[in-house]
């Protein structure tokens, strides 16, 4: 087995009890240990390096760095040190425990001269390595599930999260004051020599079904457990989406919502050098052994080995680990192990899979973590079982109580594997845990942080990132507000905030209420009432939304001046249903009154029918809405839920508005069609392509509170959907047509710069058009101070950017592409955003 090495903490100090504890453990659990760093003769680390107990199957590679970390349940009394070009250097070992070995090769210019190919890059010419993954791609399609029609297994998945590098320092540490009971279940990583401490550990049982003709998959939850937050369904979705299955026959491997290139996929061949270093019988199977390591530092690659066998050419072994100049933020190494089963000379399939991550602030060896492991085993597989086709249709609600209620007896019977000793332990401790008042406390700062809201008993104060807001017209503003909390699955919720502006000395309010009348078809009501200050302009698409905060409207600070606000008086009533997983239809009526807010500086007046100049407009709708994202992940099944993955499926969204004139006493009438479509795109290893195409068109005449305005940006903020070098009102429309590209490309340039690699910059390019004109109707019914003017050549922009500054900033520079001369026109703009992203 290949393992990482991560330096052993020299400062590492515990009490006696403890330290009698890890010997104890050292030697029943481990009975060799050994840890340090390879040089050259020129005080130069060898990277890639291969470690391994003589005549064993058990090693590892060197790191970036050239440190190691070896360990075996066996005893030896020696370890085995080599790499191309260099002598191979038998060390022996004193001790059964060694952690700070200074090893050095010496050069061999006869392996040099007789194996030049792999020295530093090997060739992809005339290297052995290469003919064998050529018939790896090949067989590929012969192997594993995609032989049957069907296919269905049982799976059992664990995960567990670990603080890691615990130290006296950390021990002693006030944070753990009161809670010190916690550090007698410190373990030691039999992967990275590190002492880690687990906090939190997840069981999933289940049972996965598979169509390849349809190219349909279900998994089937059957139990699951965890220790302490059973009833946290969003914490557990979190988990699991970190964890996302892998094929590593594809070209890229996502992780982490990065593609690293596959050392097996098709990629491969140019990012990789590869050696053929060993044969042998694994599982009475002739198999090739190859070791894989980076050509070019800063890329998203892996080094590591893999077993193949010689006559199917399927991966029976694979180990994967992440270079430690990766660029990934918050994650220090990652680790990942498959194991494949022989059923015959040509089927091969999965039986275990190990991933590790260790996450950190900083990759220095000492930086303190958190150890993210996921163990999933596979088993009972059975084919060619045809299940009704509706078999696969994603249920809208198919949360089952029960399913996290499971008795030990039931866990006992039915794990794949066996906990040991250490994990049953976790389960008492992290119970105990969660009685203790201090670590609640730190809990509850947490899930302020995660969700922005405060728990008073059954009511939840917040948001409390909404609290400070500035605008020309209320100045400072300051918002509070809060709803009701029972849990995460309340069939009802009531929702409201009250803000004041200093300046124009006003309070404004928004209250909503909702009821889930079916969970099965998400049947819900809702109804609101919203009075404020708010942008008009912000977005072309508006809702209904009488909670939502608009950046525009409240940004701290801005570009130029934001004055033309309006004021709103919004009431709605709706009532939603999804009669397919993702699918959401929204029938709902609206009632608003808008004026300007700032009638000195910003006018909305028009001319109605009788030629009369009004300042108000009053509007009465009814509207139908289609939502469709394929591939959003949620949690809780409640009337509110949360969405796991955010920014990483495709929205599809349709919106059709009638104007109803004299119902109410509304002003108006008019049908409004829009509709957008976007789209995230990973481009194998090139980075992350985010679409967004949105077009709409009014018919009938109406005045520019009910046109669509283009949505410039004056705040310093990057707004979805909003164009930077715009101005607020400098385009109006009653069609038009929008596409938003943003690439990122995650550091693939940068990272072959020198002096900019260690940086971990990503690079960023945009691109924004907006195509768009209005009737001669409805200019002359316009009386605002806004000469209205459309986009009917087409006005575009362009952006370059630099992200992943201090690991949490994206800074923009936007070019305006034409309409230069356009009074005030802003011809290049700076925005930014904060974000924490892997």
């Amino acid at each position: 087995m290949i393992v990482s090495f991560i330096e052993f903490d020299r400062r590492f100090s515990l009490t006696i009890s403890l330290v009698a504890a890890f010997c104890i453990s050292a030697i029943s659990i481990a009975q060799t240990k050994v840890g340090g760093v390879v040089y050259d003769t020129d005080g130069v680390t060898v990277p890639f390096a291969n470690v391994v107990f003589p005549n064993s199957s058990e090693g590892t590679i060197t790191n970036d760095d050239g440190r190691f970390y070896l360990q075996s349940d066996n005893s030896y009394d020696a370890i085995e040190v080599s790499f191309i070009g260099y002598k191979t250097k038998l060390v022996k070992l004193e001790s059964q425990v060694t952690l700070d070995f200074e090893i050095t090769l010496e050069s061999d210019e006869a392996q040099l001269d007789a194996v030049v190919v792999y020295s530093g890059k090997t060739s992809k010419k005339t290297n052995p390595a290469l003919d064998i993954l050529r018939k790896i791609w090949e067989n590929r399609r012969k192997n594993g599930l995609s032989q049957f029609d069907q296919y269905q297994y049982e799976k059992y998945e664990k995960l567990e999260f670990d603080l890691n590098t615990i130290d006296s320092t950390m021990i002693n540490s006030r944070l753990f004051e009161g809670m010190e009971f916690i550090f007698n279940y410190a373990d030691t990583s039999s992967t990275s020599g590190k002492t880690y401490l687990p906090i939190f550990i997840n069981e999933a049982l289940s049972t996965v079904y598979g169509d390849n003709k349809l190219n349909k998959e279900k998994d089937v939850l059957k139990a699951n457990k965890n220790s302490g937050f059973s009833n946290n369904q969003t914490l557990i979705a979190l988990v699991k989406d970190l964890y996302t299955d892998i094929d590593i026959y594809d070209r890229h491997i996502k992780f982490f919502d990065k593609s690293f290139v596959s050392p097996i996929g098709r990629a491969g061949i140019d990012s990789y050098n590869y050696v053929l270093r060993d044969t042998a019988a694994i599982d009475g199977v002739r198999s090739f052994n190859i070791v894989y390591y980076p050509r070019r530092k800063g890329e998203l690659t892996f080094k590591g080995d893999f077993w193949v066998a010689d006559s199917t050419f399927a991966i029976k072994e694979i180990n994967l680990q992440a270079t430690k100049s990766a660029n990934v933020n918050w994650v220090k190494d990652i680790y990942l192990e498959q194991e494949y089963q022989v059923l015959n000379d040509s089927l091969f399939l999965i039986t275990r899979d190990y991933f590790q991550s260790d996450f950190a602030f900083n990759k220095k060896e000492e930086g303190k973590g958190v150890y993210g492991k996921r163990t999933t085993l596979y088993d009972q597989y059975q084919f060619d079982i045809k299940k009704p086709d509706d078999f696969y249709r994603r249920r809208v609600n198919d949360y089952d109580p029960e399913t996290y209620n499971r008795s030990e007896q039931y866990w006992d019977e039915n794990r794949l594997e066996k906990l040991n000793k250490d994990e049953k332990q976790i389960y008492t401790m992290l119970d105990t845990l969660r009685q203790n008042k201090k670590f609640n406390r730190i809990y509850n700062i947490g899930s302020i942080l995660s969700s922005g809201y405060y728990e008073v008993n059954n009511f939840d104060i917040g948001p409390v990132f909404s609290i400070f807001g500035f605008n020309d017209v209320e100045g400072l503003r300051l918002r509070g507000g809060g709803r009701t909390y029972f849990g995460p699955n309340d069939p009802w919720r009531i929702e409201g905030y009250l803000a004041y502006g200093f300046r124009d000395d006003q309070v404004k309010y928004g209250l909503s209420g909702k009821y889930l009348l079916d969970k099965r078809s998400r049947l819900t009501i809702q109804a609101g009432n919203r009075r404020d200050i708010e942008q008009l302009a912000a977005s072309l698409t508006n809702t209904d939304d009488v909670l939502g905060r608009s950046l525009a409207s409240s940004a701290l600070i801005s570009t130029g001046n934001n004055g033309r606000l309006s004021s709103i008086n919004l009431s709605t009533v709706s009532l939603s249903f999804e009669p397919l997983y993702n699918l959401e239809f929204r029938l709902g009526g609206s009632y608003r009154t808008i004026k300007s807010a700032n009638p000195d500086f910003f006018s909305l007046n028009y001319l109605d029918d009788s030629g009369v100049e009004k300042s108000q407009v009053n509007q009465s709708e009814v509207g139908l809405t289609m939502t469709y994202t394929p591939g959003r992940k949620t949690s809780n099944y409640g009337v509110d839920r949360s969405i796991i993955n955010p920014f990483q499926y495709p929205i599809l969204y349709a919106n059709y508005t009638r104007g109803l004139e004299d119902v109410l006493n509304s002003d108006f009438n008019y049908d409004k069609f829009q509709i957008y479509y976007e789209h995230p795109l990973q481009i194998g290893g090139f980075g992350r392509l985010r679409a967004r195409v949105e077009a709409g068109k009014t018919f009938g005449e109406v005045p520019l509170a009910l046109l669509n305005v283009v949505p410039g940006n004056q705040t310093l903020f990057n707004i979805a959907g909003s164009f930077n070098t715009m101005n607020f009102y400098e385009f109006v429309t009653d069609e038009y047509v929008t596409l938003h590209l943003d690439h990122n490309f995650n550091g693939r340039l940068f990272s072959r710069i020198p002096g900019l690699r260690d940086l971990d910059l990503r690079e960023l390019i945009g691109f924004k058009a907006v195509y768009g004109s209005i009737s001669a109707d409805n200019v002359a019914i316009n009386r605002s101070n806004i000469d209205y003017l459309a986009p009917e050549d087409i006005y575009y922009e362009y952006s370059f950017g630099i992200g992943n500054i201090f690991r949490i900033l994206r800074i923009d520079a936007s070019f305006r592409g034409n309409y230069n001369d356009l009074p005030d026109a802003r011809n290049f703009a700076i925005t930014g955003s904060f974000g924490f992203s892997f």
